[in-house]
């Protein structure tokens, strides 16, 4: 079992650990001498118990303020996901009926009108055409 020596409030101590675990006791011990050393800062020199108690409960203070935000957002992500669901699940919209815009029925009957005098007047110089043309033959 690996034995590694880790500094905390100024003071070492030897550690020993899984095999593959190094690094992280190593970054536990970080945090705990972060918190020894602001006590050290602000108290002076305490006995070693005290000092590794008192940054203990710093300790354990952040991580229970972690741990409720962490069920604060785990709630709202349970939340947003039954949101989901229910979106998912529920029905479509009814189709909503929009009016398109229509050319007016008098302005159709005009075109077709105007459509028929220009047929008419296409039939009429056809058959000039082919008049003037018996004409000349």
């Amino acid at each position: 079992m690996p034995e590694v020596t880790i500094q905390i409030g100024g003071r070492d101590f030897d550690v020993a650990c899984q095999p593959g675990e190094e690094s992280f006791l190593k970054s536990a011990a970080k945090m705990l001498d972060d918190e020894a050393q602001v006590l050290a800062d602000q108290l002076g020199r305490m006995p070693e118990a005290r000092m590794l108690l008192m940054a203990g409960l710093l300790l354990a203070d952040k991580t229970a303020a972690v741990e409720d935000r962490i069920k604060e957002v785990e709630a709202q992500l349970a939340e947003r996901d039954a949101e989901l669901v229910r979106l998912k699940s529920a029905p479509p919209p009814e189709p909503v009926k929009i009016d398109v815009p229509f050319v007016p029925k008098e302005v159709t009957d005009a075109m077709t009108e105007m459509a028929d005098q220009a047929e008419a007047y296409a039939l009429r110089l056809e058959k000039r055409a082919e008049e003037k043309a018996a004409q000349a033959s």
